[in-house]
């Protein structure tokens, strides 16, 4: 088979994550890859696995991303792909209408991936539009049939993103060089309890929760120290300024830190004894809750979207009410003071997502 997957760029994430993930396996399989994108810092690797990248900026949220349609449908024509895989809003619609416009007998099939809860509209519409549609999560499925009825069932596939427990090994322990440095950044940490809240700083991750969480905890005499790991959204300078003030403004600039996006989150997980999932938003999968768990390290998360999913899978005693401050306390109290380590992840594996995806392929080219 050829494979192209299209997506707005490849500079990092969950979706572009996915992409290389698949990409590999095609190629490990003997099919053709070829993923078309902006590009990226992830390009590199993804050519080095043996993918091609064509760089097409399809993503712009602009009437002249359009003007690309009939390029694309000439380039659709050269390479005659078996499959047409689009991951998000803006590249869908300009794929979409090229590949609308090729005879029926040439066309690829087309699927389509779900990423995350849209907007219901017109515009987010054309992620129903593949021969299939996959949903990320059992979330997204209901998301799909509740906002797109006339979406057929028999369209829409099931298919959990997954983790390699390879990458994220039960009760990994870092190296002695590793933990050395791990200490002289964050000497404060030394004898507390680590509490960890990953994702990019935007408002909807629930930092003022954790914030709140973390001075909840000391004010009964808890030892805690908290992580905000991951990087500032470049729109949302104001954002990220406007949290550090708050932990100034509530004296917590010894015990809680942001550390910027990290390549090293295995080795961080392994040094925390709660990670938080707090999102005021559904997720529509929940990676660094999936990693964490597989990792062994107990987590808690809001009760909704694909975090509940996951929870209620491999660590019910994590689940926490949403929004429910008094809960989220309890529950984590209860984790510091008797911790329990999660069962090693069986439901949510990197090897049966990409088996289940190149099955679906295989299923529409014969």
């Amino acid at each position: 088979m050829k494979v192209v997957q299209v997506l707005p760029d490849l500079d990092g994430g969950g979706v572009e994550k996915g992409t290389l993930e698949v990409a590999q396996a095609l190629v490990a399989a003997g099919h053709e890859s070829v993923v078309v994108s902006a590009g990226g810092r992830l390009v590199a690797p993804l050519e080095a696995a043996g993918s091609r990248h064509y760089r097409w900026d399809l993503g712009r949220k602009s009437l002249l991303t359009f003007r690309h349609i009939w390029a694309v449908r000439r380039w659709l024509q050269k390479e005659q792909p078996d499959i047409l895989h689009l991951r998000s809003r803006m590249p869908a619609w300009v794929m979409w209408l090229a590949w609308r416009g090729l005879p029926s007998g040439s066309r690829p099939h087309l699927v389509t991936t779900v990423h995350g809860l849209y907007s219901v509209s017109a515009y987010s519409a054309i992620m129903t539009r593949g021969e299939r549609v996959i949903a990320v999560s059992d979330t997204i499925a209901d998301y799909i049939r509740t906002s797109y009825p006339q979406t057929p069932d028999q369209k829409i596939t099931r298919i959990f993103r997954g983790v390699d427990p390879a990458d994220f090994p039960y009760q990994y322990q870092p190296s002695e060089s590793w933990l050395a440095q791990y200490h002289q950044d964050f000497p404060q940490l030394a004898g507390r309890k680590v509490l960890m809240l990953p994702g990019r700083l935007t408002r909807l991750k629930g930092h003022h929760d954790f914030i709140e969480l973390i001075v909840r905890l000391r004010d009964k005499g808890e030892p805690v120290a908290g992580l905000i790991v991951g990087g500032e959204d470049p729109k949302r300078q104001a954002y990220a300024q406007e949290l550090r003030q708050l932990v100034a403004d509530k004296g917590l600039e010894e015990v809680l830190f942001f550390t910027g996006a990290r390549a090293d989150i295995r080795e961080l997980y392994s040094c925390t004894d709660v990670v938080l999932s707090l999102s005021t938003k559904p997720e529509a999968f929940g990676r660094t809750v999936a990693e964490a768990l597989t990792q062994g390290v107990p987590v808690v998360g809001y009760d909704h979207g694909g975090v509940g999913e996951i929870l209620r899978a491999l660590y019910p005693q994590g689940l926490s009410p949403l929004s429910d401050l008094d809960a989220l306390e309890a529950n984590v109290t209860a984790l510091l003071d008797t911790p329990v380590a999660p069962k090693p992840n069986q439901h949510f594996l990197k090897a049966e997502m990409l088996q289940s995806t190149l099955a679906l392929y295989k299923e529409l080219v014969t």
